[in-house]
């Protein structure tokens, strides 16, 4: 008889080794991180990016991104506060994702399309953020309750 309500013994594995968890967050974090020190590293690029979005001052709101992109990260990779890490990235990539792939002021077309997955593709990263902070919250009270 088959049982159904088991994972197979490498699923467990894998979910087990304590490595998992910080390559999982490592994964959705990896792209913010690399983004905030490409933009460190070129901040005339940063700031011609904000103003290219229409955001003003573009200098302020390259700085804030770059902060976002690298405080968000380490918090959720450092185990601290992730809720306020995942908070932020949250917030950070829906003003992004409205900003930058607002698909509902666009005509019919390629554009229109890459710019609908494109602003899906970041909800499902909201998504994981939000999975992130309650994952750590859960181990959290489990901590506590041991």
């Amino acid at each position: 008889m088959i049982r159904h309500d088991r994972d197979p013994r490498f699923v467990d594995a894998i979910l087990d080794w304590p490595p998992t968890w910080f390559l999982a967050r490592l994964m959705l974090v990896g792209a913010y991180l690399l983004g905030g020190f490409v933009k460190l590293t070129d901040w005339s690029g940063a700031v011609a990016e904000q103003a290219h979005f229409g955001m003003n001052p573009p200098a302020f709101w390259a700085g804030l991104t770059i902060a976002i992109e690298l405080v968000g990260p380490l918090l959720i990779l450092s185990s601290r506060l992730v809720w306020l890490g995942a908070g932020m990235l949250g917030a950070f990539t829906l003003l992004a994702a409205c900003t930058a792939n607002a698909f509902w002021t666009m005509p019919s077309g390629p554009e229109r399309f890459a710019a609908t997955n494109a602003f899906f593709e970041h909800l499902g990263l909201i998504g994981g953020f939000m999975l992130v902070a309650m994952i750590a919250e859960y181990n959290q009270r489990k901590k506590r309750a041991s």
